[in-house]
């Protein structure tokens, strides 16, 4: 590792927001104007309209600033509505790269997790917001050991094994029951990933 690497998310997800954003807001603010300019009733959709156009400009400015940055000593990751943190590069233990189920869908996504010595979660990159390469180039400039899993896992897997990796919001309580999908994983992916 000689230089510095910077990687940010997708920029089309940036592009599907606007649009997003005008499909809502075009025709629902344009029936609340034609309802209320006649009765003179307009000042608070206004104020709507501006307090949920500044969201979306503070949201978009928080976009553009997400990034993970890597030189020789530090790991530096600027989230969305989060301020920079860095952690210096031999707190990290090691890394998991899987492919994770998206849903109940077929589909799977690219995911990065960098720990700690301890196993805390460091980083997290998921393939729908972050580039397969930009993973890969993240994966390689970190000189730790990364765990490979081979088959794809699902969120119960991980959230069965290995909660402290997922975010809050993802984190589901424990069911004990002799059909949870994590109870029957294949031995490797149980063995190696969350030993």
């Amino acid at each position: 590792m000689g230089s510095e690497l910077i990687v940010r998310p997708h920029k089309t997800l940036l592009r599907d927001t606007l649009f997003v954003f005008l499909a809502f807001c075009v025709p629902t603010f344009a029936v609340l104007y034609w309802l209320n300019i006649p009765t003179g009733t307009w000042l608070p959709v206004l104020v709507a309209q501006a307090f949920i156009t500044l969201f979306y400009v503070l949201s978009l400015v928080a976009s553009y600033r997400i990034m993970i940055r890597i030189d020789e000593t530090t790991i530096s990751e600027r989230g969305f509505f989060r301020p920079l943190t860095s952690f210096p590069l031999d707190t990290v233990g090691g890394m998991v790269l899987l492919e994770m189920y998206a849903g109940g869908a077929l589909d799977t996504n690219l995911q990065l997790f960098v720990t700690d010595t301890a196993g805390k979660l460091l980083i997290r990159m998921r393939g729908q917001f972050w580039s397969r390469d930009d993973i890969d180039s993240l994966a390689n400039e970190i000189d730790k050991p990364i765990v490979r899993v081979q088959e794809p896992v699902t969120l119960a897997d991980i959230n069965h094994l290995r909660p402290e990796l997922l975010y809050w919001f993802e984190r589901r309580p424990r069911r004990r029951s002799p059909d949870n999908a994590a109870d029957v994983l294949v031995p490797e992916v149980s063995d190696i990933l969350f030993r």
